[in-house]
């Protein structure tokens, strides 16, 4: 299985940024990550419309289901 790990090359020097592989020889690929991107476009989040402030209301939650199991019917 292989198995990445995270690091920085600085003046000719490899600094793990996460646990060093425990290896005296390995082939390994290199994969320069720009620090910045320059013509990137940000990422547009979505707002709910103002239309919708203070009409909404939440009737249960991921943690617990709105409707109680014994009114489920796939369980029976």
């Amino acid at each position: 299985m292989l198995k990445s790990y995270q690091a920085v090359y600085e003046n000719g020097h490899v600094i793990w940024l996460t646990e060093q592989p425990e290896v005296s020889s390995a082939n390994i690929i290199v994969t320069i990550l720009p620090e910045h991107i320059a013509n990137a476009t940000p990422v547009k989040r979505r707002v709910p419309p103002a239309s919708m402030a203070g009409k909404v209301k939440i009737l249960g939650d991921i943690v617990s289901p709105i409707v109680d199991e014994e009114d489920w019917q796939c369980l029976k």
